[in-house]
């Protein structure tokens, strides 16, 4: 496939960005895979199989990329390798560069309570970064509905600091369509949705979430922390 420069696929992603506002889900799925081919992949923290799903009813085979960051729950893992057995997928996991017992000889034990925005950036944010390396773009879960920092997230956007052109076929979708498509496909869940984790990251940041309240209020929660930084 011919190499498409940082300049062409910044353009790329605001012409389709705008094109493909209203378009549904598996339209920009399909779009990314005709316009990337396999520099196309799709990202997933695995709460749901939702996305994945998705992906790969449009391509079979599509690399789904999960980070690990040494801190998931046992939830979490165990529904990345029920994904990766189930659906016709090719699950890329990425790891941080230092494991957690480096991190904790190098920055001090429980980085994510001492610096959590170090944490992110050693255990999320540069293994994403480097992970996402051999693509030209990538897709993303995010909601708008989600949080107020993501009301206003394209379907397809440039993504400077990766220099990748960032695709969220869900942005337009509400938990509740979420939810029936996973109901219609009879898709893997991780099971901490149903305990009390609407959102889930990782075990020491994560909260349970009293019903009724915002579903990321478990997320760093007693902090002003709301973002990781991956989506910044």
């Amino acid at each position: 496939m011919t190499t498409i420069s940082v300049d062409e696929l910044r353009e790329t992603a605001l012409i389709a960005g705008a094109e493909l506002e209203l378009a549904p889900a598996e339209a920009i799925i399909e779009w990314a895979v005709t316009t990337f081919g396999s520099r196309f992949c799709v990202a997933s923290s695995m709460t749901d199989s939702a996305l994945a799903h998705l992906a790969s009813r449009v391509a079979p085979g599509i690399d789904v990329v999960f980070l690990d960051t040494g801190y998931h729950f046992a939830e979490t893992l165990g529904t990345r390798d029920a994904v990766a057995a189930t659906l016709p997928v090719n699950v890329v996991t990425l790891a941080p560069t230092i494991s957690v017992r480096e991190q904790d000889e190098q920055h001090g034990k429980d980085l994510f309570r001492s610096d959590p925005d170090l944490c992110c950036a050693l255990r999320k944010i540069a293994p994403l970064h480097d992970g996402l390396a051999p693509y030209d773009a990538w897709a993303t879960g995010l909601r708008r509905e989600e949080a107020h920092s993501r009301v206003i997230s394209p379907v397809v956007g440039w993504d400077q600091a990766k220099e990748k052109v960032k695709i969220s076929p869900l942005a337009r979708w509400t938990q509740d369509g979420i939810d029936r498509y996973i109901y219609e496909h009879h898709l893997l869940v991780n099971p901490l949705r149903g305990d009390g984790y609407p959102s889930i990251g990782c075990w020491p940041c994560t909260q349970r979430v009293t019903p009724g309240d915002d579903a990321r209020s478990g997320r760093w929660a007693g902090t002003a922390k709301t973002e990781c930084g991956i989506h910044s």
